[in-house]
């Protein structure tokens, strides 16, 4: 399951369950339109979260979720999913807690007006590190 709402590795996941025959769904809200032959999309209304929490009251045990919202993240890992984000970092009971909270110290900068560093363009080598931690989540769980 993707949490496709501005999602950089939709193509790069759809080719790799093309390839290897596994279901994939893609969520996201209105806002955003996927019509990709062989993948199930679900689209939610525009609101706040509403495709995160649509993800997460369909993952399963042992599904794969691809976002990079850690508490949407946090979330899925509470009902046994593997979890995985964009650049391929698998998130884990154990680095969770940090990630959350420094989303946290983040939210608070921002809300008393101060700015926080943002992402840097996306490169290549961010999808290699995707694909390859993707592709290894599919050999092991075949």
């Amino acid at each position: 399951m993707i949490d496709a709402d501005g999602c950089p590795v939709v193509n790069i996941t759809v080719k790799a369950s093309l390839e290897n025959n596994i279901r994939c769904i893609l969520l996201c809200d209105t806002s955003h339109i996927f019509n990709i032959d062989g993948i199930e999309t679900i689209t939610v209304s525009k609101g706040a979260d509403s495709a995160d929490f649509r993800l997460v009251n369909l993952v399963e045990d042992g599904d794969l979720a691809i976002t990079q919202d850690y508490g949407l993240a946090a979330m899925c890992l509470a009902k046994n999913a593997i979890v995985i984000n964009q650049d391929g970092m698998r998130y884990t009971d154990e680095n969770i807690s940090g990630l959350l909270s420094i989303r946290h110290v983040n939210k608070k900068i921002r809300s008393s007006g101060g700015r926080v560093k943002g992402n840097e363009k996306r490169t290549k080598k961010q999808n290699d590190n995707f694909y390859e931690t993707l592709s290894l989540i599919i050999k092991k769980n075949k």
